[in-house]
């Protein structure tokens, strides 16, 4: 004797009930993976948001310091920057500066405040230059003055 319809019936209730669970648990499974990658990305741009600074001089009259230049550097983002020679990096029309060739009046900037940079003399000349800053997370500002 054999199974009547309702034995059947009951078979492929159980094994349709197995394969939605596994179908919802790969859709969670994904869900989640999706809400921790945005999470994740936003987390990144609020982070690059709260990073980043300009360039606040005269383009037509840059100060100098004994044999330096000086240039103001604000912290126009929502969070401390370490000025450092390893955070930042300085090109004159395209070509880096060396980091013994400048360096920062403070450790670091607070939010809405700014800092000197003294650039040696020597790596500018008379004319019209470019002054390109990359600091952390690549955020870069540029800067077209006069000698």
């Amino acid at each position: 004797m054999g199974f009547s319809l309702t034995g059947t019936h009951v078979i492929f209730f159980v094994a349709a009930i197995i394969a939605a669970g596994a179908v919802s648990g790969i859709f969670v499974a994904i869900t989640m993976n999706v809400s921790m990658s945005l999470s994740d990305r936003g987390d990144r741009i609020q982070e690059h948001l709260d990073t980043d600074f300009k360039i606040i001089n005269d383009p037509e009259n840059i100060p100098t310091s004994g044999s330096d230049y000086v240039f103001y550097l604000k912290n126009i983002g929502g969070k401390k920057l370490s000025t450092t020679n390893e955070t930042f990096q300085l090109f004159i029309d395209g070509d880096i500066i060396a980091t013994v060739n400048y360096n920062f009046s403070d450790d670091s900037i607070q939010p809405s405040k700014y800092t000197r940079i003294y650039v040696a003399q020597s790596t500018i000349s008379s004319g019209y230059h470019t002054l390109r800053i990359v600091g952390p997370l690549g955020i870069e500002d540029e800067f077209t003055f006069e000698i």
